[in-house]
């Protein structure tokens, strides 16, 4: 998507790190709606999967076998949806099949496919693969994995041992099956990125006691002539010569460079009945020359005259302060150069969340299994990120707690050790949060500084070892934040580091004040001293707003971390190394 920049929230804000929220009769409702469906809430790729095996059994008497492979889709509750079966390859023990299948990769979803290979019965040769029946093929064996664990190995290949489900219950050692390699492609026709500075004179007049705040829509225009937007700039307040944040056009979002494009500038209304103060039609490679020339085009505005319609010439004009063309490197394009996400998680126990050995604690531990809202966002969120982290130790504390013989600590490991903070895998996240409830506490107040702080000195350091880190810290608490200043201090230091920060609220309180947190939802933040943060690295969301809804925490939370590592990446000029 275009990363095009807004500090003003509410209907202002502009394409960039958030979607944002739409308005009921909008001109832009178009822009988020078509942004939600191109994925805008999330990093949604499209991924294109090979496949090939080696040391397949050989079932066949006279011959090798003659394999096949279906793909299948995993759900969370287990059940598993065919989605792709490739050809035959006959009297091969070593198939590479010529079938590929596409999927959307969703950073914030664990997304579980099924591998199962197949011999195809000679009878059967013949016959249109989709009308075979399975039970009639002789099985040769099955692997699974998720699609995050193809597309964060360097090369963007896994390799599965292939097992027979009566292995794995007859036997702890299931039986050599052979191999299976899956290897991902990202799906993308051209990474040549055109940035833009846009900038308008003589704008007319539309508000009656005010200027304008004018903004730009900028739209491909499809066969038939509809236009469909695909980006537009933040809006500027009371300014009648306009000049925007750089925006990015890809080719793969306008069709070529000779593509015509509409660029629309509207005057913003808080009512969303955006009005259009005029528009131009130009290709990228008008825009180019424009930009060479240093002249500028006139907007047009249509005028109905009787039941016709003609444009009127204004003397509005656009101009092109900058087009550059560059390589613009994906997501996925890190994740292959070697790039990692760490982990971290602090975990609030202040007194609010209630005697954890009564069934009202906010973390009381049901006999039942049954996870308590901080388990099931660490769980979530854990189960999502443990991907990207090779080592998969975690660092976790704790905050708001006094520990056995000790002051109250706004920073304490989670796993009781006073030298050291990592804890092994998910599993060791959740075991030493149910040993940190039997040795410490709760007490309070809610301070978030020195936890955002001690993580932000982690990325610190490896940012000065020049490591290939991002890290994202996990907040997890039951009440508003005490030193709202200090907090602010400590996330304007830390958004010139390669962190980003969730947090997940829990409990009944008020969380308004929390908000204030979300650059998303107002101004960016400021320090005491008046610096104001480089960019966005905080998202966060009320776990009680989501229980009822079709969108998970996780969801909620992960949706924006991409956009946040690539601002980033691409604001200190980082590219993967391949």
């Amino acid at each position: 998507m275009g990363n095009c920049c807004s500090e003003t929230g509410g209907g202002m804000t502009a394409v960039g790190g958030t979607a944002a929220p739409t308005t009921a009769g909008s001109p832009n409702q178009a822009v988020d709606l078509f942004l939600k469906s191109r994925g805008f809430l999330g990093l949604f790729s499209q991924i294109e999967l090979s496949f090939s095996a080696s040391d397949l059994r050989d079932r066949d008497v006279l011959s090798k076998s003659d394999p096949m492979l279906v793909v299948y889709t995993k759900a969370r509750d287990g059940a598993v949806t065919e989605v792709c079966r490739t050809e035959v390859v006959l009297n091969s023990l070593s198939p590479a099949w010529i079938t590929k299948y596409t999927i959307t990769y969703q950073f914030e979803v664990v997304q579980t496919l099924q591998f199962r290979i197949y011999d195809v019965d000679t009878q059967f040769h013949n016959a249109d693969v989709k009308m075979l029946k399975l039970e009639e093929q002789q099985f040769l064996g099955e692997a699974t994995c998720t699609l995050s664990e193809i597309v964060t190995k360097p090369n963007r290949s896994l390799t599965l041992e292939l097992v027979r489900r009566e292995d794995s219950i007859t036997s702890t050692r299931p039986q050599h099956r052979g191999k299976l390699t899956v290897h991902a492609e990202e799906c993308i026709n051209s990474k040549t990125t055109t940035e833009l500075i846009l900038r308008c004179s003589d704008l007319e007049y539309k508000d009656l006691f005010s200027r304008n705040d004018p903004f730009l829509v900028i739209s491909k225009i499809m066969e038939g002539g509809m236009p469909i937007p695909v980006c537009k700039t933040e809006v500027l307040k009371n300014e009648m010569k306009p000049e925007w944040k750089p925006v990015f056009l890809n080719i793969q979002q306008v069709g070529s460079k000779d593509s015509p494009l509409i660029i629309e500038c509207f005057n913003f209304n808080n009512n969303g009945k955006h009005d259009l103060i005029g528009k131009v039609q130009k290709s990228l490679s008008d825009l180019e020359k424009l930009h060479s020339s240093g002249q500028g085009e006139y907007l047009s505005l249509p005028t109905a005259v009787g039941h016709n319609y003609h444009s009127k010439i204004l003397k509005s004009q656009l101009f092109v302060d900058k087009f550059s063309e560059c390589v613009q490197y994906t997501f996925l394009d890190y994740l292959a150069g070697g790039f990692e996400l760490n982990f971290m998680v602090a975990v609030d126990f202040t007194a609010s969340n209630g005697n954890p050995r009564l069934p009202d604690s906010l973390h009381y531990i049901d006999p039942s299994g049954r996870p308590n809202a901080y388990q099931r966002a660490i769980l979530e969120v854990g189960e999502v990120l443990q991907f990207y982290d090779t080592d998969k130790r975690f660092p976790a504390w704790g905050f708001g707690a006094r520990p056995i013989d000790g002051p109250v600590s706004h920073c304490f490991n989670l796993n009781g050790s006073s030298t050291y903070c990592e804890v092994e895998g998910i599993h060791g996240i959740m075991t030493a949060y149910t040993s940190a409830l039997f040795n410490v506490s709760l007490a309070g107040p809610t301070l978030f500084g020195p936890v955002i702080s001690h993580a932000a000195q982690i990325a610190g350091q490896s940012l000065a070892n020049r490591g290939q880190k991002y890290f994202i810290l996990l907040i997890i608490t039951d009440g508003v934040v005490t030193d709202l200043q200090e907090t602010k201090d400590a996330l304007v230091k830390a958004s010139d580091l390669p962190l980003s920060i969730l947090i997940v609220g829990v409990g009944g309180a008020d969380f308004k004040e929390m908000e204030i947190l979300d650059a998303d939802k107002g101004e960016r933040l400021e320090s005491s001293s008046g610096r104001v943060a480089s960019r966005d690295i905080v998202q966060f969301v009320p776990l009680k707003d989501l229980q009822n809804g079709e969108v998970s925490v996780v969801q909620a939370l992960l949706a924006e971390l991409p956009t946040q590592f690539l601002t980033y990446m691409r604001t200190r000029d980082i590219q993967p190394s391949f």
